[in-house]
């Protein structure tokens, strides 16, 4: 049973580590900035938006980006349930 605990926290850190990297080149598109406040600020509102994708920003690599950060929060909830299951 302790190889499992084991097993799951390995899991979530492997996954989780890029996690900020990811968020913060997301944020960094979506609002246009290169300022690193950004990264410290709270979920907003035009960030869900463009997630969803409600919004879509003047940017050529967003679509691209969104698409794969999408995918990246799917396997990392996909952890989560798997988690609460197992």
């Amino acid at each position: 049973m302790e190889y499992i605990s084991w097993f799951w926290i390995i899991m979530f850190s492997i996954w989780g580590l890029p996690l900020g990297i990811y968020r913060s080149k997301f944020r960094k598109i979506v609002y246009s900035t290169t300022d690193w406040k950004i990264n410290i600020k709270p979920w907003f509102w035009l960030e869900t938006k463009a997630l969803l994708g409600f919004y879509t920003p003047e940017s050529e690599n967003f679509v691209k980006f969104r698409n794969f950060y999408r995918f990246y929060l799917l396997i990392y909830f996909l952890l989560f349930i798997s988690y609460q299951i197992f």
